[in-house]
């Protein structure tokens, strides 16, 4: 079965990204795909999310690692909410060799909502539910 993934960030890659071995540091996906998130987050849920009641945090991220990206690759973060369950959703993340068309890293993030004022775990406020189920489904 074939991802569909709807948006798209185009990364810059800096030289300080790179490592000795002449490609980029597997520490700084994590950067690339954070860049992809905030994106997404901003277009998708049309607010800034972080001066909400419920936010979300970083439960778990993992990554597979399929091919270096090098200085002067063509890169763009996909970015797609997979799952929404009650307190927490899934992003999945890839990114994509421009000019080779190549998924060159695969992330999954599970997001967990937390009330900033209890500091407790919180249900997806349903207005983010309705925005990343309409955006997936290209409403």
């Amino acid at each position: 079965m074939t991802e569909t993934f709807r948006h798209k960030t185009p990364i810059q890659i800096r030289f300080n990204d790179l490592d000795a071995y002449n490609h980029v540091n597997n520490n700084v996906y994590a950067s690339y795909y954070d860049l992809g998130k905030e994106s997404y987050f901003a277009d998708v849920l049309q607010c800034d999310f972080r001066l909400q009641d419920v936010v979300f945090i970083v439960a778990h991220i993992s990554f597979d690692f399929i091919e270096p990206i090098h200085y002067g690759d063509d890169i763009i973060v996909e970015t797609r909410v997979s799952h929404i369950g009650t307190k927490s959703f899934t992003l999945m993340q890839q990114a994509r060799n421009q000019k080779t068309g190549r998924i060159v890293c695969k992330g999954e993030t599970v997001m967990v909502c937390i009330n900033l004022h209890t500091q407790e775990t919180a249900e997806v406020p349903e207005q983010y539910r309705q925005a990343f189920e309409a955006f997936e489904a290209g409403v």
